[in-house]
């Protein structure tokens, strides 16, 4: 059967769902936000698992409308991350259990829907686009990924020379430390480097990610003294935990080969992750079409192709499902080995190489 295109409005209505939903769980309390955290945590699998549909790519090369989307979805992360910590750490009225509950929903929305869409304006050539996500990287402390991602993860992809490739083998908990210094430091020096050849080099970007964290740390703090400073500390923490986790699964123990002359072969589709499940997929504005994104990196959402299954790794698992497996490690290592022999028959990972 040949798969259909997903409508933009069902894009829209699985990423954006989740914020009426926290609204009203701040306003009204707990069954809102049992809502809005079974959406994240629940309906997200069962819809994957329940209707067993691979949607097609939309054709065309313009889209404003899903541009339009990013903006919405960017805007709503940085307007619910200060709303979220005031409902958290503030005079909210809301009790202990359903603090902790919004946490971790809204923690999830910004990890899951947040991100691909800061990620996905990373990638646009319009500065404002571009400003729009790495503000939102800023605001949850990890400005730095809008210049590692593009300027190192793009290029070194599935090589040692990535901190954001787990190697074969390696837990998540060894993974995460590595890849948030190595993406720090390899960023800043390719950010050094550009400076370096140009004219008029301009702001460096890595003072404004420091200066945009600053802001909202003091903001945090602004709404709720110490404990709003501390809750805004520990949502981005959580959002960070969950990028992380999506470099981590959707590249994991995948190695580019290297030619006679040193250099590694090309980026192909072999070298990501990628998973058919069509609701996660919409909700996370198709981050799990990952190889095609790689190949063309500023292709707009709608449009990325899921490579066939004999040209790209799958995943039998929906992504935010695989991220969750990946916490723990030996029960991740055991589950994507049979996988991960296929596409490395020559490579047995370590039983056990600890966390």
């Amino acid at each position: 059967m040949h798969a259909q295109p997903l409508p933009l409005a069902v894009f829209a209505l699985a990423a954006l769902m989740p914020l009426p939903l926290l609204s009203l769980g701040m306003t009204y309390g707990d069954g809102w936000l049992w809502l809005a955290f079974l959406y994240m945590g629940v309906l997200t699998i069962l819809l994957d698992q329940l209707i067993p549909l691979t949607a097609g790519a939309t054709d065309g090369a313009e889209f404003p409308a899903a541009d339009l989307l990013l903006v919405s979805v960017g805007i709503g992360a940085l307007t619910l991350l200060p709303v979220a910590v005031w409902a958290i750490a503030g005079d909210s009225g809301l009790e202990r259990g359903e603090r902790v509950l919004l946490f971790f929903a809204a923690g999830l929305w910004l990890g899951q829907v947040g991100h691909p869409a800061a990620h996905e304006l990373i990638h646009r050539p319009r500065r404002d686009l571009f400003r729009l996500g790495a503000a939102l990287y800023a605001a949850i402390l990890f400005g730095q990924h809008a210049s590692a991602h593009r300027l190192v993860h793009h290029r070194h992809v599935a090589s040692p020379e990535d901190p954001n490739t787990a190697r074969a083998g390696e837990g998540f908990y060894r993974f995460a430390p590595r890849a948030w210094f190595g993406s720090f430091l390899q960023g800043l020096r390719a950010e050094n480097d550009l400076r370096a050849r140009a004219s008029l080099p301009g702001l460096h970007p890595y003072i404004g990610y420091a200066a945009g964290s600053l802001a909202g740390l003091i903001l945090g703090f602004l709404i709720a003294g110490l404990p709003g400073l501390l809750t805004w500390i520990l949502l981005a923490l959580h959002v960070q935990s969950q990028i992380l986790l999506s470099d981590y699964v959707q590249h994991y123990g995948l190695q580019r080969a290297r030619r006679v002359d040193g250099r590694l072969e090309p980026v192909g589709p072999a070298h990501s992750w990628n998973t058919k499940h069509w609701f996660s997929s919409a909700m996370m504005l198709n981050a799990p079409r990952h190889s095609d994104h790689h190949a063309h990196p500023s292709r707009p959402f709608p449009a990325l192709r899921l490579p066939p299954a004999d040209e790209a790794p799958r995943l039998p698992w929906p992504l935010p499902l695989a991220c969750t497996m990946a916490l723990f490690p030996r029960l991740w290592r055991r589950a994507i080995r049979p996988h991960l022999a296929r596409w490395r028959p020559g490579v047995v990972p370590p039983k056990d190489t600890g966390a």
